[in-house]
């Protein structure tokens, strides 16, 4: 799919070129840079980031200072598409866990096309019901399963959204206390357990080298069922129903790939 190569987000691609059309004149590509911090909890959103590559975490920060991942998204998603539903402050944070790079667009720039586009509804309700089956497996593992399964799960998700960058994930202690939501210490004698089961090589400063095949077999079945559920939100048959909405624009489709440089 020629679009799907030179916009690198899967919610983007899936868009018929005409309604594409409406938002490539103000896509700006930017770099996710390993530890920025997108949006902040109660911030209003003020640019919407669809990722081509990296991975970002939602964040969900209490009161008391503790903070734990909700979702990951990666280029099969977006952050701030909550706007959508009208002016809105971010219930959560969003911090690049995975360095890449995203299309950016004003919120404002993002509605007029909305207004004007049957498939760019159609994409927004797409990408809600992926999030919200993430979250609610996500919630539901917390509560069920080990840290250790827990952890295999999350490596794993990240693992997929980094694709062809091989087996060694650039991920700090501290971030993994952050996705699972405890303490260093207990994610100490998590990561050793993995080694011990193989399923990690190596865990050099803020590295960790994954064997997948061991990863898998150490991960609860959340990994399995969440991804099928996902892919078969965000899947061809989705595309074929995005391709078949009514247009109502009428824009032709871009010639050529209209993005900004990458910000630096």
């Amino acid at each position: 799919m020629e679009q799907a190569t030179r916009v690198g987000n899967r919610l983007l691609a899936a868009l018929p070129p005409a309604d594409f059309a409406l938002l490539a004149p103000h896509l700006r590509k930017v770099e996710l840079r390993h530890d920025a911090v997108l949006v902040r909890s109660g911030d209003r959103i003020e640019h919407l980031s669809f990722p081509c590559s990296g991975a970002i975490a939602l964040i969900m920060e209490l009161p008391n200072g503790q903070t734990a991942a909700t979702a990951v998204i990666g280029n099969d998603g977006a952050v701030g598409l909550l706007t959508a539903l009208g002016p809105t402050r971010s219930p959560m944070t969003a911090v690049v866990r995975v360095a890449g790079t995203a299309l950016q667009i004003s919120p404002a720039r993002f509605h007029a096309a909305l207004e004007r586009s049957a498939a760019l509804a159609t994409t927004v309700q797409i990408f809600t019901r992926a999030l919200m089956t993430q979250v609610q497996h996500v919630a539901a593992c917390n509560a069920l399963h080990s840290v250790e399964a827990r952890l295999a799960r999350w490596l794993l998700h990240i693992h997929d959204r980094m694709e062809g960058c091989g087996d060694v994930l650039p991920l700090t202690q501290e971030t993994l206390s952050e996705l699972l939501g405890v303490r260093r210490t207990t994610v100490t004698h998590v990561v050793s357990a993995l080694r011990a089961s193989r399923a990690l090589k190596s865990n050099r400063r803020g590295q960790l080298e994954i064997d997948r095949r061991r990863l898998e077999v150490v991960a609860c079945e959340c990994y399995k069922v969440m991804s099928r559920r996902i892919d078969r939100i965000v899947s061809q048959d989705a595309v074929r129903l995005l391709h078949a909405a009514p247009a109502r624009n009428g824009c032709p489709p871009p010639p050529e790939f209209p993005f900004a440089k990458t910000d630096s």
